[in-house]
């Protein structure tokens, strides 16, 4: 199988890096021609709003929603979460609307915020390490969407999703990329394969 990675912004590198080592042929994905060459994609953290903006620059919005609405798996992890969204709590910004979600940007507050924790996630026997950057979460999902893992809201004690599954799109709140744990990776590439 080959694995685009959005190499517009963020974390792209390392997303490479994790294919790499699970064997995978991972590519740099910043045209219209190499995304109708992959089999599946990951979107990575980085900038929403600054992947949005590029995706729009370089033409990609319209090719990117109809592969993934053709079925092509997606992974998107923090930022690309938010990038596959119908929408966020806050202001609006170019996304694809494919994930029927509503994310809050942010939602566990500023960079100095920025945690590690383990979270279980359904399909994984053990815990995986997330790392959570300026994090998004899943305010609201769709019935089409399966919640796989959720983290507790510090300030309310509320559940809040982390990890989704809507049929072909995978989305993450944390940085499975930053870590030596390729198992979401795994878990993604299975389920597209």
């Amino acid at each position: 199988m080959r694995v685009g990675v959005l190499a517009l912004q963020g974390d792209f590198r390392e997303h490479l890096a994790v294919l790499a080592e699970l064997g995978h042929d991972g590519v740099e994905v910043r045209t219209e021609d190499e995304l109708a060459d992959v089999d599946a994609l990951i979107i990575p953290g980085g900038e929403s709003t600054t992947i949005g903006r590029l995706a729009t620059i370089y033409g990609l919005i319209e090719p990117l929603r109809q592969r993934i609405e053709d079925g092509m798996p997606v992974l998107g992890t923090c930022a690309g979460m938010i990038f596959l969204a119908a929408g966020t709590t806050g202001p609006e910004q170019a996304q694809l609307g494919v994930l029927d979600a509503v994310v809050e940007r942010n939602a566990f507050g500023r960079q100095v915020e920025s945690f590690e924790t383990e979270v279980q996630v359904e399909g994984l026997q053990a815990p995986v390490e997330a790392v959570f950057i300026r994090a998004p979460w899943i305010d609201k999902v769709g019935g089409s969407v399966d919640v796989l893992a959720s983290v507790e809201d510090p300030a309310t004690g509320r559940s809040r999703p982390v990890v989704v599954r809507q049929g072909n799109i995978f989305a993450t709140s944390f940085h499975p990329e930053l870590t030596r744990d390729g198992r979401i990776h795994e878990l993604f590439l299975a389920e597209g394969s």
